[in-house]
């Protein structure tokens, strides 16, 4: 046992503990916020939703046309994509940071994923039914392989790989839940498909005339309010 006057004077003399230092951050009251799971999960699920459809679409073009003639026209990667996607990653970082809580809608977000799943499978439908038919850039002669194609998932809609590319890219957006990028995407390629369409079409009347005006009368474009 010490005596009450010496362990005194030792806890007296004894120099006072190191304070952890404070990180600037800290010391300036800064605090970075920590990203939601959900948002999380969301990021994820778009790069595998670029990966996979990307790929996949590397892949049956490669089968069906040699790899020789893939190119970034093919996998329908252009500059505007490019800046199309990285808009919709910044509105996504952007709203973390100042809307968290707009990342917080599941049920939304689920809906995003089920319509990309479901536009892999009308696209890649498209894709393996018509075969080497199905090209990416439009042809403005007619080839040997050519064919018009009214089998299938071709009995529904007419074009529904330009249907399934749709929903997939608005798809994505609504996964993400950014709000300003799903109306973005959802006019701009509605406008665009509206005007490849018809010259796509003037084109296919061309090469099988009445033909393929019956067809056209008989089956709707897929897309909505395009003939």
């Amino acid at each position: 046992m010490r005596h009450p006057l010496l362990a005194t004077s030792l806890s007296e003399a004894s120099p006072p503990r190191a304070r952890a230092p404070h990180s600037p951050s800290a010391s300036l009251g800064l605090q970075i916020p920590a990203v939601p799971m959900s948002a999380r999960r969301q990021a994820w699920q778009f790069a595998a939703a670029l990966v996979f459809f990307h790929g996949s679409e590397y892949v049956l073009a490669a089968a069906f046309h040699g790899r020789r003639n893939v190119t970034a026209t093919s996998l329908l990667i252009s500059k505007q994509y490019v800046l199309a996607m990285s808009f919709a990653m910044l509105e996504h970082l952007t709203e973390i940071l100042i809307f968290p809580e707009v990342k917080e809608y599941w049920f939304i977000s689920n809906i995003g994923l089920l319509m990309v799943l479901i536009s892999e499978i009308i696209r890649k439908l498209a894709v393996v039914t018509a075969g080497r038919a199905f090209t990416h850039v439009i042809r403005i002669y007619h080839e040997d392989q050519h064919q018009l194609i009214t089998h299938g998932v071709y009995r529904f809609m007419r074009h529904p790989g330009y249907s399934g590319f749709l929903i997939w890219a608005v798809g994505t957006q609504v996964m993400l839940c950014n709000p300003v990028s799903t109306v973005a995407f959802t006019y701009v390629l509605w406008r665009f498909f509206s005007k490849r369409i018809p010259y796509e079409e003037f084109f296919l009347r061309q090469f099988f005339g009445s033909e393929y005006e019956e067809y056209a009368q008989r089956v709707h474009s897929g897309l909505p309010f395009i003939k």
